[in-house]
């Protein structure tokens, strides 16, 4: 499959149409606005047969001489061609506008799920989110979609909790202002500890307190943040002997190419409303624009437009 993309892209993740098909491609047809994949859903491995996983095991989809070429998650997001397998590439709604949905290739739909289908987050209860860029206030979204009564918002960065408290934050907390951990705050707040906790950040150290911040029988912590290449965790085992869950989610724990769709058509049924994580909109030519931006915490997410 060879899709084209004039349009839009959204920093690691985008939309597109396809410009033409290859022998034995029946998902899509040339014309059709599509979602890449940066996690493929090849329908025949092990997790793709298995309904309680999503991570599929197929790895590589260029080869040059029969030898496999890898690249970063499966897309090459900075080029106006590229070309995709049937399994990484998602059909979406026709009129569904693609300098929007891009962010359903991961951003939102990562921390969205993590919350619906990861921890299935309860009505009630109470979630803790460290990190309250892009993908942690999708996790915002899916806490306060599911239900939850308490939804507290954590960052060093206090101009994300106005867009927090807009989106379903409750509470919003920088933990320099504390001067002990920050899980002995929330479990103080909450008077045993959060129900869910999402770290979002990729810091190790951040991973191990969202830990510490749940209860601590029935507590669940979901790993959102990916963490550096390399790094260790180290922490106390009785965090998890007395109960406590700690998870993994990689895109939300959906199958992309069956849930993305999906998620779309939701959008725009105006189920959600993701449209607000968009901060800011330049031209591709102002891409080192973008990222400074985004180094800077001045933007959530930026759409760059061919």
């Amino acid at each position: 499959l060879v899709s084209k993309v004039p349009r839009v892209l959204l920093v690691l993740f985008r939309a597109g149409i396809v410009e033409s098909i290859g022998e034995g491609v029946t998902c899509v047809k040339p014309g059709e606005k599509v979602i890449p994949l940066c996690l493929p859903q090849c329908g025949e491995c092990s997790s793709c047969l298995n309904p309680d996983t999503n991570c599929c095991l197929k790895t590589h989809r260029f080869t040059c001489k029969g030898k496999a070429i890898h690249h970063f998650l499966w897309i090459s997001t900075f080029s106006e061609y590229t070309v995709m397998p049937d399994s990484a590439i998602a059909r979406i709604d026709d009129d569904a506008p693609l300098d929007k949905v891009c962010l359903f290739g991961c951003g939102f739909s990562t921390g969205y799920g993590a919350a619906i289908n990861t921890a299935k987050v309860k009505p009630g209860s109470t979630c803790a989110i460290f990190g309250l860029g892009g993908v942690g206030l999708s996790v915002v979204i899916g806490c306060k979609s599911a239900g939850a009564s308490r939804i507290i918002g954590i960052d060093i960065n206090k101009d994300k909790f106005t867009k927090a408290r807009e989106l379903g934050a409750t509470e919003c907390i920088n933990p320099q202002d504390f001067k002990k951990p920050i899980q002995e705050v929330l479990v103080e707040m909450t008077g045993h500890g959060v129900d869910y906790s999402f770290e979002v950040i990729g810091h190790t150290d951040t991973m191990v307190s969202a830990l510490a911040s749940c209860h601590m029988n029935s507590g669940t912590c979901v790993m959102v943040g990916a963490p550096p290449s390399g790094s260790q965790l180290s922490f106390d085992p009785m965090l998890l002997f007395t109960g406590r869950t700690w998870k993994g989610s990689i895109i939300g724990g959906w199958k992309t190419k069956d849930s993305i769709p999906k998620l779309v058509s939701g959008y725009m049924e105006k189920k959600f409303n993701p449209d607000v994580l968009i901060t800011h909109t330049l031209p591709f030519d102002k891409i080192n624009e973008g990222f400074e931006l985004l180094q800077s915490g001045k933007s959530i997410r930026t759409v760059l437009l061919f």
